[in-house]
């Protein structure tokens, strides 16, 4: 309970009888408070004390009122006239004064509290007398560090942070969040993380669903997501970490949404990702030239490259080879280029290349066919349906005499020898992404090996 001494000084402070109207308004006040409350009149006599310094002290609202200062009981005789003077000296200051004291409790220990103390003026405007909220040292460190932790998080953290509402909407958004989310700081607060996101929305949605649900996960998550920007769609991958946030006000945990804490981990996971698809197609290459050097017939081992190549690489491979037994030097060549399949992969169920064009018969190509233009450059040709509907990306691919799912294509030139001896065909369906540069040194590297077992071939039939 709190309690009021009468005095001509008081008057500021609180009603004097417990009787009066809003006496109990301010006991219930004073004793909801989080921080201990006591108040001095201009003589230095206490006339509050809240049950929070009750907690802290021991001393009941009953032993502390009338009491002159702290002296004799609250401090030691020899630290008692410093602190009343100092909490005095408020009384003729401006603001709020802050101090820490050693303050003795009932039972005889001591106590390291930090105070604000500010003047209590009367209605004419002078100094009646000092309240003083104080509060243990320790605690109020906590309290510093927590604010300060916050504010450095939504300011400097290399990382980002965002507080999510229970509507899964930002409520606060840091630089770093921001920047990543390709927005403003303030233009994010409160829209959908779907009209942030292209992509990953839902999973993202989902996660925080689980923690408002369930709690934090015991490990971070990473996602793929798609950022609308200003320049554009980006694809990135974020090291999501979550935590539920509840109200330390309320006796049951209420959620009052999720702290997301994310890393852009993008370039990290694009390394990893090429590093084990370097690795992966190192040791294809391998494996196909041990199972190479097993076939009598340079021609197989010729489909033994394909069909090593083609896992995990491309849907279709096709091997073209120049008509006749021709050859081409290299680019500005005058002879039509006219080509016979040699080795295709199965167009239906999957299964291992299969020869063909032993009847030596051209393949209908087009003039302008990718191939035909990469016998003409000794060079690599990348070709794509584009963005059309589904009807003309068939009718792209049976035009050039490729299967009807392709949409991606990839011309690598065979040569041996300073000569040119076909094209090495890639194709890639809807669901690959297109060809890219790696992909490229990669084709290159396996049309060599073919090239070379079909040079071979050519000199054992010679």
């Amino acid at each position: 309970m709190s309690a009021s001494r009468r005095s001509g000084a008081t008057d500021e402070l609180g009603p004097d009888e417990p009787g009066e109207p809003g006496s109990d308004l301010l006991a219930a006040l004073l004793d909801g408070m989080d921080a201990a409350l006591c108040a001095f009149d201009a003589d230095g006599v206490v006339t509050h004390w809240n049950r929070e310094a009750e907690r802290i002290l021991g001393w009941t609202a009953a032993e502390a009122v009338g009491r002159h200062g702290f002296a004799g009981w609250a401090v030691r005789s020899a630290d008692a006239e410093e602190v009343q003077a100092r909490l005095m000296s408020a009384m003729h200051a401006p603001g709020r004064q802050v101090h820490e004291f050693a303050l003795v409790t009932k039972d005889g220990g001591r106590i390291l509290v930090r105070t604000q103390s500010a003047a209590v003026r009367g209605p004419d405007g002078k100094p009646a007398g000092v309240y003083c909220a104080f509060s243990e040292v320790h605690a109020q460190i906590d309290l510093e560090r927590s604010i300060a932790l916050s504010e450095a998080l939504f300011e400097d953290a290399a990382w980002g942070v965002v507080l999510v509402d229970a509507d899964l909407r930002p409520a606060v958004v840091n630089a770093y969040a921001a920047r990543a989310l390709g927005v403003g700081r303030t233009s994010a607060l409160g829209r959908p993380l779907g009209e942030l996101l292209a992509q990953g929305a839902e999973e993202l949605e989902a996660a925080l669903t689980h923690v408002l649900a369930e709690g934090a996960p015991p490990a971070p998550a990473e996602m793929w997501v798609v950022v609308r920007t200003p320049e554009g769609e980006r694809r990135r991958c974020w090291r999501n970490g979550f935590l539920r946030l509840a109200s330390p006000l309320a006796e049951e945990p209420v959620p009052l949404g999720v702290g997301w804490l994310f890393q852009d981990v993008t370039e990290a996971r694009q390394d990893q990702q090429e590093a084990a698809l370097l690795r992966f197609r190192s040791n294809q290459l391998h494996r196909a030239a041990r199972a190479a050097a097993e076939c009598e017939d340079p021609v197989e081992a010729a489909t033994v490259h394909l069909d090593f190549a083609l896992a995990g690489f491309a849907d279709h491979a096709l091997v073209d080879r120049l008509a006749d037994g021709a050859s081409a030097r290299g680019e500005g060549d005058a002879e039509p280029v006219r080509l016979v399949r040699l080795a295709a992969t199965p167009a239906g169920a999957p299964g291992p290349s299969l020869l063909t064009g032993a009847a030596g018969l051209p393949v209908r190509y087009p003039e302008d066919h990718p191939a035909r233009q990469c016998v003409r450059r000794a060079g690599t040709v990348r070709a794509e349906a584009g963005g059309v509907p589904a009807e003309r990306a068939r009718a792209w691919a049976l035009e050039r005499q490729w299967p009807g799912d392709a949409v991606y294509a990839l011309c690598a030139v065979l040569r041996s020898r300073g000569r040119t001896l076909g094209v090495l065909t890639f194709l890639r369906g809807a669901g690959r992404s297109r060809f890219e540069r790696a992909d490229t040194a990669y084709a290159e590297d396996v049309a060599v090996r073919i090239a070379a077992a079909l040079d071979l071939a050519e000199a054992v039939r010679g």
